[in-house]
């Protein structure tokens, strides 16, 4: 991780600092621990976001709509279609003040959900001690209980992508908002079919079927005759000739033999070998690992 983040501070010319947990801190605790890091006396709100969800990030208008309510705390807040799977945010609908949270009703209060997109005051590190604790459940409640604490709606997708079907689901909504968007991002041709991104630097062999909804990564090589689609193919990846991917995740600088078919939530690990003709249905495969016999039914190879 912390070479791929040297990568983008060159690429994006900016400094990263990273804190280290010695010990896991919950959603607030990390930032107890990055203290002397956020406060730079200049008293500006820094922005929290979470990072296993995707979305679109509306951060010049989370700034404007901060300035624009005097509190001491933002949250972004995206609607959902069942929210008593997740903990409701209760707000005044005009305002966007936060009453109350409400984890996992029974009964409809609301459908409205932490996006996990956060802008905050230096102040609210006041409210944070230095032990495992949760912004969700400890810090933002004592500051909604002083009228403090305000939501703005988020335009446009959302998903939490902590679990590989949703890593997918995730996926697909990405490429729907960037076809919105900027859809010369995206691949297109005789052997492309809906939603694709291809890194400049992958090669892609003749007569393949690539979609919908596949990203793949830089320097993959995809052989002739392949068939992806809803799958992610990690970067230094091989995919001989005549293989089938879908609804999986192939791990980096993996090889997916020819004629082997991969489906049903793979997962692949890095450095992963799929021989020829292996059937993988929901393989959970550990890095460094040969497959050499197929994965009838889904489980856990270590």
């Amino acid at each position: 991780m912390l070479n791929f983040l040297k990568d983008f501070e060159e690429k994006l010319d900016i400094k990263i600092t990273c804190s280290q947990e010695t010990e896991p801190l919950g959603t607030a605790g990390p930032l107890a621990l990055a203290r002397d890091k956020l406060i730079d006396g200049s008293g500006e709100p820094f922005f929290v976001l979470n990072s296993d969800v995707i979305s679109e990030y509306p951060l010049k208008e989370m700034i404007k709509f901060h300035k624009s309510h005097g509190g001491e705390a933002s949250i972004m807040v995206t609607k959902v279609d069942e929210p008593s799977k997740y903990g409701v945010v209760v707000m005044e609908e005009t305002t966007g003040q936060v009453e109350k949270f409400v984890e996992k009703p029974k009964l409809f209060v609301g459908n409205k959900i932490n996006a996990g997109i956060y802008l905050l005051n230096p102040s609210v590190l006041d409210h944070i001690e230095l032990r495992p604790t949760s912004i969700e459940k400890e810090v933002f409640p004592k500051i909604a209980a002083n009228k403090k604490l305000y939501a703005m709606v988020l335009p446009g997708f959302w998903m939490d992508i902590g679990q590989p079907r949703d890593y997918i689901t995730g996926l697909r909504l990405y490429l729907d908002s960037l076809r919105k968007k900027t859809s010369s991002k995206l691949a297109s041709g005789p052997h492309i079919l809906g939603n694709v991104i291809v890194h400049e630097t992958a090669k892609i062999g003749e007569g393949c079927l690539i979609g919908p909804d596949v990203a793949i990564g830089p320097g993959c090589t995809i052989e002739s005759g392949v068939r992806l689609s809803c799958c992610t193919v990690m970067r230094g990846v091989r995919i001989k000739k005549h293989a089938c991917i879908s609804s999986s995740i192939i791990g980096w600088h993996s090889t997916v033999g020819q004629w082997a078919r991969v489906e049903n939530m793979t997962i692949l690990g890095e450095d992963v070998h799929v021989s020829d003709e292996v059937y993988s249905n929901g393989g959970v495969v550990l890095p460094h690992k040969e497959i050499k016999t197929s994965i009838l039914n889904p489980e856990i190879v270590m």
